[in-house]
């Protein structure tokens, strides 16, 4: 079992707090991504679970054991990084046995454990090799295999695939996650990628400036945002959002249209993603400023009631800009927020 709770931890760098009483539980074998922009303190958190960095307050434990007094080696981890941390002057198979043979294991052991995470990452050919011969990609498969040959009841991985190319990304994180699943290891993935965290995740954890603001399956945080900041950060293009005005117990106007929403007399906003949207002589009257042909589908960026609005169109479509288009948001897909709070009211 290699279950972690996070428990209570705040990190304070002089007067700046950087985390503010994070609470998480991940399971074990989970794949827990950590989403959020820079500096809302995905890698301090990532940082402070591998010992790499010291909490202001809080707990860690892992495994059932409290660890946050241990050292980074003595927790039973292993961690890969942004920028791979592959040793120039070492072949590949040393490189991965780098770990090994710091725990001063029998080489026969060595060498079957060096061998088996090689060829489950792809790299036996590139083994007497040194890193300066290899691609980025398969850089970044070393780092990995070298995680995987310590047998470590967690991998911590902080932007690991950052720095490779586009279509090189997509197929490593295909691999990463097979992998990783048939390890059974536990994963704490750190990324500001949300295309990266809604493939990869069991579940994901969405930070805003030091606080985590939503935490569960990448279809609920798409579907179903905690805040409008998750509503803003997750989708390409992200939600819609237009002022509501009261006409009557749960009735609101929204751009001229009525809807049915939440009773309260609450200042509130509505939302909608742009993909929600269907075009209808009853809907709203969007003037189109900017048509983007996306291949599968047509992005046209559009004015309701003086602002930004987005939808998604059929590639078929033959709208251009200056047209004006009447666009009907699909009930079920409505989402209202707090405009004071931020909070989604349910």
């Amino acid at each position: 079992m290699a279950d972690i709770q996070i428990k209570g931890i705040a990190k304070n760098f002089g007067s700046y707090q950087a985390l503010h009483s994070i609470d998480l539980d991940v399971k074990d074998q989970e794949f827990m991504v950590l989403l959020g922009a820079s500096g809302c303190g995905k890698s301090t958190l990532l940082r402070i679970i591998s010992g790499l960095e010291s909490q202001s307050e809080g707990e860690i434990w892992i495994a059932g054991k409290r660890v946050d007094h241990l050292s980074p080696r003595d927790r039973g981890l292993a961690m890969v990084f942004q920028n791979y941390a592959v040793f120039p002057h070492l072949t590949v198979f040393e490189n991965i046995a780098f770990g090994l043979r710091m725990q001063k294991l029998p080489e026969n052991i060595i060498k079957e454990r060096v061998e088996r995470k090689a060829e489950l990452m792809h790299i036996t050919p590139q083994l007497q090799r040194y890193s300066g011969q290899l691609s980025g990609g398969q850089r970044q498969r070393v780092a990995v295999a070298r995680a995987l040959a310590m047998e470590p009841k967690v991998i911590l991985m902080d932007e690991p695939l950052s720095n490779l190319d586009a279509l090189l990304r997509m197929e490593m994180r295909a691999e990463l996650k097979g992998i990783l699943a048939a390890s059974k290891t536990t994963t704490i993935y750190v990324t500001h990628d949300q295309v990266e965290a809604m493939s990869l995740a069991d579940r994901i954890s969405i930070m805003h400036e030091g606080h985590m603001v939503q935490s569960t399956d990448p279809v609920e945080v798409y579907r179903n945002p905690a805040t409008r900041f998750v509503g803003s950060f997750i989708g390409n293009p992200p939600m819609n959002f237009l002022s509501a005005k009261p006409i009557d117990d749960g009735q609101w106007e929204v751009a001229g249209q009525t809807f049915a929403g939440p009773k309260t007399d609450r200042s509130i906003e509505f939302a909608i993603r742009p993909e929600d949207l269907v075009e209808t002589p009853q809907g709203f009257e969007a003037e189109v400023r900017v048509v983007e042909p996306l291949g599968a589908h047509i992005l046209a960026t559009c004015e309701v009631d003086k602002q930004l609005f987005r939808a998604v169109l059929d590639n078929r479509s033959n709208v251009k800009s200056g047209d004006i288009l009447s666009l009907m948001p699909q009930q079920k897909r409505i989402r209202w927020f707090d405009t004071e709070t931020q909070q989604a009211i349910v």
